[in-house]
């Protein structure tokens, strides 16, 4: 039996955290698999860090730092 897997995002795409008071914007570097989710690794400047989909959006949250 195949498994398909549909990550939220792309790699490649820009992305910013949504709890990220200054709204950096990161690249999905990897998206890893494993028995029960995905993570998403991802990059800005020389710093990565993984991430599960609902604390990542494809737009910034101009309201995180109001």
């Amino acid at each position: 039996m195949a498994i398909v897997i549909e990550p939220k995002y792309d790699i490649g795409s820009i992305v910013y955290l949504v709890t990220d008071e200054q709204q950096l914007p990161r690249i999905v570097m990897s998206i890893i698999v494993n028995k029960y989710d995905l993570i998403y690794e991802l990059i800005n400047t020389t710093t990565t860090s993984r991430h599960y989909d609902f604390e990542i959006s494809e737009t910034k949250n101009i309201l995180v730092n109001a």
